[in-house]
């Protein structure tokens, strides 16, 4: 398959590269759930444009990745799964969607996979879990109090990935989420036990996140495909994050 992307979830798809022929992945998006930049957004949009138009031509399958953050269902009383509503709540969330809607009006075998907060070493410092860590390190965190996220660790989206491009699975939107939205606090303090350290939090209180759906992944992947995913999973994410990681400075 053909990787369009540079970036962190690219280069971890890139065992990949050799299966699946006749798909293209694209993993070239904005990378934070948190940008404002229509410059950013028209980037990915105007590199999405071109790929679906080859796409087309080359009568090939494309796999997108989206978002199933609050930023794309918002916090509301309605559940978070795929065929429910969705109310984008960020520009970013907004900007995802709009390209499911591009997508799905292009005439390209498609499947939108809406990930969760994806966790691996090598990522972006401005993701959740290394700055959080960067954080916990400098002695004080800032803590969103009512925030919860959905983690899942990037091997195990790979192997989602494999597994339902090997099935076939198209014209379709999949929530890639281990179905447990846990309270940022436990996250924090999971964090600081394995660094053996206590920061000071400096608390801000947010509008409370819901959990989103699995259950149209669990029911598409295998068993061997399918993550072990509980309610201490994201203990294991983290755990595998900080395994792979070179040692911090004395």
């Amino acid at each position: 398959m053909e990787i369009v992307g540079h970036g962190f979830l690219a280069g971890r798809l890139a065992p990949l590269a050799s299966a699946h022929p006749g798909t293209v992945v694209f993993a070239a998006g904005v990378s934070s759930a948190h940008s404002t930049s229509e410059s950013e957004f028209a980037r990915e949009a105007d590199l999405l444009y071109q790929v679906l138009e080859r796409c087309r031509d080359d009568r090939m399958r494309l796999v997108y990745f989206s978002t199933c953050g609050s930023g794309m269902y918002g916090t509301g009383g309605h559940g978070g799964s795929e065929d429910g509503p969705v109310f984008p709540s960020t520009p970013y969330g907004r900007h995802k969607l709009a390209m499911e809607g591009v997508l799905r009006s292009s005439g390209v075998e498609t499947l939108v996979l809406r990930l969760a907060y994806t966790v691996g070493w090598g990522q972006r410092p401005h993701q959740l879990v290394p700055a959080l860590l960067t954080q916990i390190r400098a002695g004080r965190v800032r803590v969103h109090h009512g925030a919860r996220r959905d983690v899942i660790h990037v091997a195990d989206v790979v192997t989602i990935v494999d597994a339902m491009l090997a099935k076939g699975v198209s014209h379709d939107v999949v929530n890639v989420a281990s179905g447990y939205a846990v309270p940022i606090e436990e996250i924090v303090g999971h964090l600081e036990a394995r660094l053996g350290t206590v920061a000071r939090k400096q608390v801000q209180h947010v509008t409370a996140d819901r959990p989103v759906s699995n259950e149209k992944l669990l029911a598409l992947l295998p068993a061997d495909a399918r993550p072990g995913f509980a309610p201490d999973y994201y203990r294991t994410v983290i755990d595998r994050y900080l395994a792979g990681q070179p040692a911090a400075p004395a």
